[in-house]
């Protein structure tokens, strides 16, 4: 049955332009909101196939009053020479921390950037785990972890090569810390996990190793629904509201005639955050117009950016991985809806 909620789509936002770094696509924005300003960062596609990081900024939730004519973070290192990509952004303590995924042709690896104005950021480097294939499936066979695990590593270990990276993407900083450390969403397939930490130096292989021996306790939200039924991943960073930390997340539906991409929300414990208050049971929204239904990816909505203008949370995501579209659902219907008895909510939902 399909959830209550009334969900309004707004249309497309952003397109690609006739400049070359985004004159195939533009999608995937993260999103920064500063009173009535949203700072978007989001994945600009040339036409090679390659990404990097454009800007736009809005006056309220759509209105697009500024657009940079050159990409904000470029490709400078051999690990992000195929691509940087699909940027969220947060900020904490005074730092904006903006995250983003890189791709060398062959592995698709996490790296992040600082930055105190949102206009020059300071490249960190990788913060995903640089773990093979073959190695994630050692760990996750000799585990107590369901069987997806260690099929989705050894399949891709037989298709890609052993010595290929595991794809650790999703890696999605919670907008403050808590209990004084770090938070981070993080997808390993096919679920969404949760890891604490107290310095960016800390994630080191040897750190990503003793995690994923011990992901179990760190899974937060498993596929379960009908429309995850591949896998789920991150989407926006978490929003603190009065009930909780709410997860605007993605999630993919496997069929016989391709993959479907949905957005879907969930609610965990302002101060526990493994602990899951509630999940909605049905998509918050999924490909129902053209522009999400085609484009260089068709069957796609993929949030990653969020801003709340009075009642209503406008959700800014990638459409068919060509352009960038805004959607909004009123806040307290959706958290009422999360935690809606008649689902049966509990810990690790």
């Amino acid at each position: 049955m399909a959830n209550k909620l009334k969900v309004v789509r707004h249309g497309v936002i952003l397109e690609s332009t006739s400049l070359s770094f985004e004159n195939k696509a533009v999608l995937n924005p993260g999103a920064f909101q500063d009173g009535e300003t949203v700072h978007l960062f989001y994945r600009a596609i040339d036409q090679d196939g390659k990404s990097c990081i454009g800007y736009a900024k809005l006056k309220g939730p759509m209105t697009v009053v500024a657009r940079a004519q050159e990409p904000i973070i470029t490709r400078e290192y051999d690990y992000e020479s195929a691509g940087v990509e699909d940027p969220r952004v947060v900020k904490i303590d005074g730092t904006f921390y903006l995250t983003y995924a890189v791709h060398d042709g062959k592995n698709a690896r996490t790296a992040y950037a600082a930055s105190k104005d949102l206009k020059t950021f300071e490249k960190k480097g990788i913060i995903s785990a640089e773990l093979t294939y073959h190695e994630a499936a050692e760990i996750f066979q000799n585990s107590h972890l369901k069987d997806a695990y260690y099929f989705f590593a050894s399949y891709y270990e037989k298709g890609e090569g052993a010595d290929e990276l595991v794809w650790h993407k999703d890696l999605i900083l919670f907008p403050k810390k808590i209990g004084g450390r770090f938070v981070m969403l993080h997808r390993v397939l096919p679920d969404i996990q949760i890891v604490f930490f107290n310095d960016f130096q800390e994630l080191t292989p040897d750190f990503w190793r003793a995690h994923l021996r011990n992901l179990a306790g760190e899974v937060i939200l498993e596929n379960k629904h009908w429309f995850e039924s591949r896998n789920i991943g991150g989407g926006t960073p978490p929003i603190e509201t009065k009930d909780g930390w709410l997860m605007i997340f993605h999630t993919v539906e496997e069929t016989n005639k391709g993959r479907i991409y949905h957005a879907s929300a969930a609610l965990l414990d302002l101060q526990n955050p493994l602990k899951v208050k509630g999940r909605l049971h049905e998509p918050l929204f999924s490909p129902t117009e053209d522009w999400e239904k085609k484009g260089e990816t068709s069957n796609v909505v993929f949030p990653t950016g969020t801003a709340l203008f009075g009642d209503d949370l406008y959700i800014y995501y990638g459409a068919a991985d060509d352009r960038i579209a805004v959607a909004s659902v009123n806040l307290d219907a959706l958290l009422k809806e999360i935690q809606n008895p008649a689902h049966g909510h509990g810990h690790h939902d």
